[in-house]
């Protein structure tokens, strides 16, 4: 069982109370632990009695940094195009200036947080698919645990009206003693799939080939088209389970899910979109793929193909050029190497390049998260027209597939991914999204075999792979 000290909790919702009845306005209150180690997997499975559908799990490729949220203390959503990355960063601006925030630590990711993301094309027709997800949607947690540099934290956050009393420090306490005194491992238990269901494929090829041909023709230099693969299986799926599978099999991936309202976005994204560690940006260059060799000398040879094969080098300097132009736009000094590298996961290798840029002191997380997104790995080149592409010719409903997805603090830091890789669950069906970039010599069946070694990641997580 996890204990924690006496606490300003009592002290800070007394003060919010009376500063929501001044102000008429509800008022946070947040405050940070510092508590002995928990496994972030088992707080996870800790809430899901009492949080289904309101919880969040991330873990980035270096183990610096898991965070869990339960609960919601509060949204920020909207279905609006026009300057919905603004209307975010204004409203969480705005929600923690009011806060009374108790935070010794100075920890990135701890105190106030909120986790979540955006849609890829807001104006994109929306099917039932996404229906239990906004355009724009953030939690903010009631209860985040922390694991940073493995020393553990854990936020509290309450949210204070005029007409709240001191019964409410009484009924946290006891809220957040029974999560933390969770002992209970999560059941791991084997999924069974009943029906593997590929969404129009031949359809999706043709729609490869005719776009092949606009290529070749009008100024778009590269569309990325994407599909689905639906899965049934036997019983409901369980959330920890695929977490668990994708955090043994992807250790090198940003592991994420994000519930609401009963389904779960979940995946093992090898792709960030941007980080903000105080001045400092960081971004990744990511496009450009080849399977993984059975042996050492063929996967090494596989990826000595990729480093020179033109297209795959081309379709990476659309993204290099794109993302170094975003980057100069908020930065006082930008830094790149020169050739791209390999980074290899499990069933895929890229050609990878690192972004590191100084920022200035106006620059924001979510204003170069607007300048990066789609970047020309998930939407292409021109950016304005390869999305008006993609939204005539793709049937699929992207929803948060392809999109920016992750948290930010209180105090400007953060880190964004590209959620490719992902899955959306719902009971016990699942939808998986993979996409591939189209140029002028693409071929629909090379593009074809390439979606299905993206889907590897999820169907294994899952237990959908054949046996």
């Amino acid at each position: 069982m996890v204990t924690i000290q006496d606490t300003e909790l009592k002290e800070g919702i007394h003060e919010a109370i009376q500063k929501a009845h001044k102000l008429s306005t509800p008022v946070l209150v947040s405050e940070v632990q510092k508590i002995h180690q928990m496994e972030p997997l088992s707080f996870f499975r800790a809430g899901k009695e009492s949080f289904f559908g309101e919880r969040f799990f991330w873990k980035d490729p270096s183990d610096n940094i898991f965070l869990v949220g339960l609960g919601i203390c509060k949204q920020i959503q909207t279905d609006q195009d026009s300057g919905r990355f603004f209307h975010v960063e204004k409203e969480w601006k705005r929600f923690t200036e009011n806060g009374l925030i108790f935070n010794k630590y100075k920890e990135a990711a701890t105190g106030p947080i909120m986790f979540g993301g955006f849609s890829f094309d807001p104006q994109k027709t929306k099917t039932d698919l996404w229906s239990k997800y906004s355009d724009t949607l953030f939690h903010i947690p009631k209860y985040l645990l922390t694991v940073i540099n493995n020393e553990t934290y854990l936020t509290t956050n309450v949210i204070c009206t005029q007409h709240d009393n001191e019964s409410l420090v009484e009924r946290i306490v006891n809220e957040r003693l029974s999560l933390l005194s969770f002992i209970g491992k999560p059941n791991f238990s084997e999924n069974t799939l009943e029906k593997k269901l590929e969404i129009n494929p031949e359809e999706w090829k043709q729609s490869v080939t005719e776009l092949v041909q606009d290529l070749k023709t009008g100024s778009l230099k590269k569309a990325v088209l994407a599909r689905e693969l639906r899965l049934v299986f036997k019983d409901t799926l369980s959330i920890e389970t695929i977490v668990f599978n994708l955090l043994k099999e992807q250790p090198r991936s940003f592991i994420f899910a994000f519930e609401s309202n009963g389904d779960c976005f979940v995946g093992a994204s090898p792709e960030r979109l941007v980080k903000k560690e105080g001045e400092d940006l960081f971004s990744t260059c990511l496009a450009g793929s080849i399977a993984r060799g059975d042996t050492d000398n063929l996967d090494e040879e596989l990826g000595n193909q990729l480093l020179t094969d033109e297209k795959n080098l081309s379709e990476h300097q659309f993204v290099v050029d794109m993302i170094k132009e975003a980057m100069e736009q908020v930065c006082t000094e930008v830094h790149l190497p020169e050739r791209p590298a390999l980074m290899k996961m499990r069933d895929i290798q890229h050609l990878y390049t690192p972004v590191i840029g100084k920022g200035s002191k106006s620059s924001s997380l979510l204003q170069l998260v607007n300048l990066l997104h789609p970047t020309p790995a998930l939407g292409g080149l021109p950016k304005k027209e390869a999305v008006e592409k993609i939204r005539e010719v793709e049937e699929l409903d992207r929803g948060f597939y392809a999109s920016p997805l992750g948290w930010m603090d209180y105090e400007g830091n953060g880190e964004f991914i590209v959620a490719i890789r992902s899955g959306l669950i719902q009971g016990r069906e699942a939808s998986l999204f993979a996409g591939c970039g189209v140029v002028a010599d693409s071929n629909a069946e090379s593009e074809y075999q390439e979606t299905n070694i993206k889907f590897r990641p999820m169907l294994s997580a899952l237990g959908g792979m054949d046996k």
